[in-house]
């Protein structure tokens, strides 16, 4: 399988181990490898991955309607967003994991099932502490998504992994690029409690759906029988084994930084003159990035065909490039079009090939693997949220966009460094 030599190559020379320490893991030519998944699977789980994750950024334009209806404080309000990502960020380490060692079927319904619980306890909150610990526990349980990602990974033979896992990550995109726009426009419509309201609706159907759809656990690696506590600090150990993990991890944290860098300020400038454009407007923006997310699923097409070094270095320049178009917002709103398109799709493309190739690393390590690397992600998108919005208001654009083109460049910098001789035998 040509998409593997690269993983095999910059890990480790020494004979691949399993995951938990106990000794070999079994050769992947002495399993059979996985029917490919029943037809409607793979887009019933992307569907279920962008309608998950979403519940994290509804709130994101609502927090002024929010906080007046709740008597709340700039400062109270702007917890509810920080405690989102903390229990997003919690659930990576604590939750995703659980997928390597119990039934991932049974896993992702039940998270389901408690995120109505979530989702409907923040649509009826009546006081701001209640709304603060619905928001964090709809954090917590939105980890789903990725618990989603490594199913899908597992279901699929090693041929067709990347084409899967870029459909279900194209999903996950749409469904983070399209949430502010559809809370805005159903909180227009019927008020901001109706946005969890549909949202809670819509997820116990999809748990109902996948409960009776998804085939239990199923894949080219046996479940670890590893306790909770190991299971966590087996992470840690990962990282510590695996060469490629700690690098595609620190190209997320710099992609994603450079993506959060456009999409946390870019509400400013198009606010402001000369375009002064309403929020419903800035929000049609979403959709623009949508057609980005496209680039998740030839990427997996690409690392099927073994070409994932050429994917990432690629996907990288691109990302660098975009800014070009993205810094002339206050001249052209074609320009904006444009640099969303080109980097939407670059960081698609890198992130599919970096999920792909770690999950080969341990197959049955697909929850640790998956939620370590995502935690990467995590820090990248606050870091660059929170320099952004700073530098706008002390800079301007301009600034923004140095910054964003900056971090581009030296993610390009780190992979030409570190990853570009680790061609496979087709590239060669």
């Amino acid at each position: 399988m040509t998409g593997n030599r690269e993983v095999d190559s910059g890990a480790t020379e020494t004979p691949r181990h399993r995951a938990d320490g106990g000794g070999p893991a079994p050769s992947p030519e002495g399993a059979s490898p996985p029917a490919p998944p029943p037809r409607g699977t793979v887009p019933l789980l992307a569907v279920a991955g962008g309608a998950a994750v979403a519940n994290v950024y509804f709130a994101q334009p609502l927090l002024v309607t929010i906080g007046r209806d709740l008597g709340m404080s700039p400062a109270l309000v702007g917890g509810i967003v920080t405690l989102t990502q903390i229990g997003y960020g919690l659930g990576l380490l604590l939750l995703v994991p659980l997928g390597d060692v119990v039934d991932r079927r049974r896993l992702i319904v039940t998270q389901l099932l408690l995120l109505v619980g979530a989702l409907a306890v923040v649509a009826v909150a009546p006081a701001a502490s209640v709304l603060l610990a619905g928001m964090a526990a709809v954090g917590l349980l939105a980890v789903v998504t990725q618990t989603l990602v490594v199913h899908a990974a597992s279901l699929a033979p090693p041929d067709r992994r990347g084409r899967v896992v870029g459909q279900v990550t194209g999903g996950v995109v749409i469904g983070i690029l399209l949430a502010r726009t559809v809370s805005g426009l159903l909180a227009d419509v019927a008020g901001w409690r109706s946005v969890y309201l549909a949202s809670a609706v819509l997820t116990a159907l999809l748990a109902l759906v996948l409960h009776r759809s998804l085939p239990h656990r199923h894949g080219d690696a046996a479940p670890s029988t590893l306790r909770y506590g190991q299971l966590l600090r087996s992470t840690v150990t990962l990282f510590a084994r695996e060469p490629l993990l700690r690098l595609r991890a620190l190209l997320a944290l710099l992609v994603f930084a450079a993506f959060s860098t456009l999409w946390s300020s870019v509400a400013l400038p198009l606010s402001a003159a000369p375009h002064s454009l309403s929020h419903t407007a800035i929000g049609a923006f979403g959709l623009v990035g949508v057609v980005g997310a496209l680039a998740a699923g030839a990427a997996g097409r690409l690392n099927d065909r073994g070409l994932s070094c050429w994917t990432t270095g690629g996907g990288l320049a691109l990302l660098a490039v975009s800014w070009l178009p993205l810094a002339h917002v206050d001249d052209s709103l074609w320009a904006l079009v444009v640099g969303v398109i080109v980097l939407d799709f670059a960081v698609q493309a890198v992130h599919v090939t970096n999920q792909t190739l770690i999950y080969a690393l341990h197959p049955e390590a697909g929850g640790r693997l998956i939620g370590g690397y995502m935690v990467f992600y995590s820090i990248g998108s606050a870091t660059g949220a929170l320099a952004a919005t700073s530098l706008y208001t002390a800079f301007g654009w301009g600034a923004v966009c140095a910054l964003g083109a900056g971090t581009s460049a030296l993610a390009f910098l780190v992979w030409a460094l570190t990853d570009r001789d680790r061609l496979t035998d087709r590239d060669r």
